[in-house]
């Protein structure tokens, strides 16, 4: 076994701004045996194409089961939500099949009114705030998505504070006691409102899974329709609270690319890819398994032992991007991953993109003086290695 880099020695900068420290360690080679804060021993991926490779390889497998020791106690693998992201064919394949069909880029399409009309309340009340001052996080990068989500799937009326108290435990938690309360407390309210839904029916997508099936018959049990809300729900607002506050972020702190933006908004859509592999919302992938031990970028992994691929450290690759520090619009982005790649490719990544489009025009169109208002080093980030973003980001338009 080569040396272990325990990641948790670089102490909170690397939270602030991993980036420096992943260079460092894709200087060294693109896979390294680590000790990651807030689990274990990991084997992290930090070369893109590694990385590429690694997110479509059958043999690192998804199912906690293939871990050669339990990642989780007892108390908390009796919380683990069963969704498609731990899922391996042909289980993976039956989920994915039976919610795509309600998940389509048509569905996704015909939502983009609705978004804009939502972003625009938003930022209403966001531009009559006293002192022309507010909280980006908090005034439109996390309601929009959220709200666009709930009335995807039907959630009426949700707790929204209550919701993202569990939805940080989950992905970015403070301990593992209040992660696995936060699992719980999610499961048991979702296991409710799809009782409603199976007894009173709408037209929203949640209610669609309840009742979908194929041409077989074949059905989402009670267990995985829990498990699927959850993902839908989770997965579907934060990746998009992250992608609005560290795109709005890169483009404040580079004001040329931001005068080029104004300039010209045909650049729109390769200035959110831009974002997305600059510094995406997702900084590592989910857990993966070696179900066979696995040679990755020339190190033998061996079989049981948990693989991260970092999105994060691929996305800064110089081998594949030139200059890949430099936040630069105009550059091509094709390749990046911040999505993921093969099989478990983000399903509402257009959802996303679309979300930070709408999201990014309008407050640039109807912000034309938009500055960060705090410095860089006063900004406190969210904790562990998944969701990567701040947790507030003070802007003012005066």
């Amino acid at each position: 076994m080569p040396e272990i880099i325990d990641l948790g020695a670089y102490g909170p900068d690397f939270v602030t701004d991993p980036h420096p420290y992943y260079a460092k360690l894709r200087a060294q080679g693109p896979v390294h045996r680590v000790r990651i804060p807030e689990y274990m021993d990991v084997w992290l991926v930090v070369g893109h194409e590694e990385a590429r490779a690694a997110l479509a390889d059958p043999r690192l497998a998804k199912d906690w089961s293939h871990a050669a020791a339990p990642v989780l106690g007892p108390e908390e693998d009796e919380w683990q939500l069963m969704n498609m992201l731990d899922a391996d064919p042909p289980q993976h394949t039956r989920l994915r099949k039976l919610v795509a069909r309600e998940f389509t880029s048509r569905r996704v399409e015909a939502l983009r009114p609705r978004v804009q009309q939502i972003t625009d309340d938003l930022l209403d009340a966001m531009l009559a705030a006293p002192e022309d001052r507010a909280d980006l996080v908090e005034a439109l990068a996390f309601p929009l998505p959220m709200t666009v989500i709930c009335e995807l799937l039907g959630v009426p009326d949700i707790e929204r504070d209550t919701f993202r108290v569990w939805s940080n435990e989950l992905v970015s938690p403070t301990s593992q006691e209040a992660s696995m309360a936060a699992a719980r407390d999610m499961a048991a309210y979702l296991d409710v409102l799809i009782e409603a839904k199976r007894q009173s029916p709408g037209e929203d997508l949640l209610s669609a899974l309840v009742r979908t099936s194929d041409e077989d018959g074949d059905q989402l049990s009670r267990q995985e329709l829990v498990g699927m809300a959850f993902l839908l729900l989770v997965a579907g607002h934060e990746t998009t609270v992250n992608l609005i506050a560290n795109g709005t972020r890169a483009l404040l702190q580079h004001p040329e690319q931001l005068s080029a933006l104004r300039a010209d908004f045909s650049l729109l859509d390769n200035a959110v890819e831009e974002m997305l592999r600059y510094d995406g919302p997702v900084e590592n992938a989910t857990f993966r398994f070696a179900a066979e031990p696995v040679e990755i970028g020339g190190t033998v992994i061996p079989a049981g032992e948990v693989v991260v691929v970092s999105l994060a450290a691929a996305g800064r690759d110089a081998e594949r991007f030139t200059a890949p520090d430099t936040f630069d619009i105009t550059r091509e982005t094709r390749g990046h991953i911040a999505f993921g790649h093969g099989i478990h490719f983000c399903l509402g990544a257009p959802l996303a993109r679309m979300e930070g489009r709408i999201a990014v025009r309008t407050l640039l169109e109807r912000c034309p003086d938009l500055a960060l208002d705090v410095e860089n080093e006063a900004l406190t980030w969210r904790p562990g290695m998944t969701i990567r973003g701040p947790h507030h980001l003070p802007v003012r338009w005066r």
